[in-house]
């Protein structure tokens, strides 16, 4: 069975009758390996055909689709159909369906072209695609013979069209593929497509699944389409979503969703993704969308995300969960508790949410805010927190996801797996993805946080999808350097030690800001600054709501608590002394060191 992006429940209420006859006989009658898109922008110009067919040995295909009756074309050339206009009920000229799928193919021929590592290295084709490409007419309503009969293939080649009688339920699939791959002008000798050489097809085809190398979000601006780039380098490597996160991201529709995901999954990357479709699509006086988490670093980041892909902050707010429910309650002019040192600071965050949820109960804060609320880290949430923001989402779009990994719930707020979403407010049966696959980490990197977390990452199924899964993460297979595990008897000593190996990982070419130093405390987080001070080694320290800049290059030294959601190439994790008084204790010791370990890409130093 095909695969088919977005996944056919999500697209088929958007998809007309031919359309989605069409998806259904190509999810069925082709086999695993090949990949579908349904109206996906594509191309330097980003203009949508109705479907991409792609093959790793067959090569790639665009088709037009029509559901136009016989008698609803009048005339017909190979440039120009007129027909008749069933709003209208007058003639009307288009172009040609074959012209508009050439169109969509040659623009993307032209744009892949550009990537010597996907051409035809000698022979006859040197210096051209090193697979085939072709395009074809879909016509959902008009058989072969009515087709003949009316001439029609004088305006479109007869084996450039599948018609109605060639995708009935009942037509065997290789007669089916047999017709798409006869729109092929020329087959040459050809292997297959490596995994590596796809993902630089859907790179270069879908601007939007790109994933960042770490510095490239403030160097310049990700822009949706081609605009302007197309005299830039290519880069050598391509990181792009994998399929299931494509499917996901692209598939999510209105209503409540839940994703469980394992750290590394890609669940931020999807989040964003969301953000920034939803985005596109609101009117100007649309209520904004909100993106929320409980960690300030982690907002920040998110935030310097949206701003880099030209993303305004009246469309899209990120923010953390202390500065949202303190700005609810200034913005409708509720009374704020007494400041420090009258209101404690750890009860104060606890006195802003609790007034909130009274305001809103009470009709003094409206909800129904927000056009979507996307929660990044919701394991970081109290049920209560959940329950509120369920009232803040419009009720005309029900629009909320909600991401989830319990194996990194390090804030003890009584949410453990003992709550239902249902009872939370989040209505989401029959909308939940788990996502077990870690891509962000190297297998030497996950088997190591796996001993750190010691029996924590145990899969936990949960009673139905109404309850909240403990998902054991699964490595992708990344290959990488083993991590280096220092072994000193003091914390002076080991910061010292950390400091040296984060400039020789300078010297070898990351950036400062490739790099994090991760701590259990601020007693720590001052020992290893101080030692990083005397090694000349740029770094900021982030132990408040502010300090976090993640576009300075410089080594950012924080807590493991504040990392959650973060990531970068190089990360240290510097322990502290003491042990753990209780099983409880020991317990959020082990998440916490999971935490902090996941947070790389390609190497963490452990002390």
């Amino acid at each position: 069975m095909a695969t088919l992006i977005p996944a056919y429940g999500s697209c088929k209420p958007r998809m007309t009758n031919g359309e989605r006859k069409l998806a259904e006989r190509l999810e069925q009658k082709l086999e695993d390996d090949y990949l579908l898109w349904w109206d996906v922008p594509i191309g330097p110009k980003q203009t949508r055909p109705d479907f991409v067919v792609l093959h790793p040995r067959r090569g790639a295909l665009i088709l037009e689709t029509k559901d136009w009756h016989l008698n609803t074309i009048h005339s017909a050339t190979r440039e120009r159909f007129d027909i008749l206009d069933s709003n209208t009920h007058q003639i009307k000229t288009v172009i040609n369906p074959l012209a508009q799928a050439h169109h969509c193919a040659i623009q993307v021929v032209n744009a892949l072209q550009r990537d010597p590592q996907l051409l035809q290295p000698d022979g006859p084709h040197k210096g051209k695609l090193c697979f085939p490409w072709g395009h074809g007419v879909v016509f959902t309503r008009i058989t072969r013979k009515q087709f003949e009969q009316a001439g029609l293939d004088a305006a479109i080649p007869s084996h450039l069209v599948i018609c109605q009688d060639e995708m009935y339920e009942s037509v065997d699939p290789h007669t089916l593929q047999a017709r798409l791959w006869a729109m092929f002008p020329h087959e040459f000798a050809r292997g297959s497509l490596s995994e590596e050489q796809l993902a630089r097809v859907r790179w270069i085809l879908f601007p939007e699944l790109r994933i960042p190398q770490q510095g490239e979000l403030f160097t310049h601006t990700e822009a949706p389409a081609y605009a302007g780039q197309e005299d830039e380098a290519l880069p050598d490597i391509m990181r792009v979503m994998d399929l299931q996160q494509e499917q996901l991201a692209r598939s999510l529709g209105h209503g409540h969703r839940v994703i469980h995901g394992v750290a590394g999954s890609g669940k931020t990357m999807i989040l964003g993704y969301r953000a920034e479709y939803l985005a596109q699509t609101l009117a100007p006086d649309s209520k904004p969308i909100l993106v929320l988490c409980y960690n300030e670093p982690l907002a920040v980041q998110l935030s310097a995300t949206m701003r880099a892909k030209g993303i305004s902050a009246q469309q899209v707010q990120c923010i953390h969960w202390d500065k949202w429910t303190r700005s609810q309650l200034v913005a409708h002019r509720q009374p704020l508790p007494p400041p420090p040192p009258q209101t404690p600071l750890d009860q104060l965050f606890q006195e802003y949410t609790r007034r909130l949820i009274d305001a809103v109960a009470q009709g003094r804060i409206p909800g129904g805010q927000y056009h979507a609320i996307l929660i990044d880290e919701g394991h970081d949430f109290a049920p209560e927190w959940l329950q509120l923001l369920s009232h803040m989402v419009d009720p005309g779009t029900e629009s909320l996801l909600l991401l989830y990994d319990d194996a990194q719930s390090i804030y003890r707020r009584g949410q453990r797996l003992g709550f239902s979403l249902k009872s939370a407010g989040i209505q989401a049966q029959g909308r939940t993805t788990v996502l077990k696959i870690n891509y962000r980490n190297t297998k030497q990197i996950l088997q190591l946080a796996h001993r750190m977390a010691g029996n924590l990452l145990r899969a936990q199924d949960a009673p139905d999808e109404d309850h909240i899964p403990l998902v054991a993460p699964i490595s992708c297979g990344r290959e990488g350097p083993a991590p280096i595990v220092i072994d000193l008897p003091t914390l002076p000593e080991r910061a010292a030690k950390i400091a040296e190996l984060l400039a020789d990982q300078h010297a070898q070419g990351h950036a400062w800001s490739d790099m994090a130093v991760l701590c259990r405390n601020w007693d720590a987080m001052d020992v290893c600054s101080y030692a990083l001070k005397r090694k000349g080694l740029p770094h900021s320290v982030r132990k408040r709501a502010g300090d976090f800049k993640p576009e300075a290059d410089t080594i950012k030294v924080m807590t493991m608590h504040a990392s959650k959601g973060l990531e970068w190439p190089v990360v240290a994790v510097l322990s502290s002394e003491g042990k753990a008084k209780d099983k409880e204790e020991l317990e959020m010791e082990a998440k916490l060191s999971y935490v902090a370990a996941t947070r790389s890409c390609n190497l963490i130093i452990k002390s």
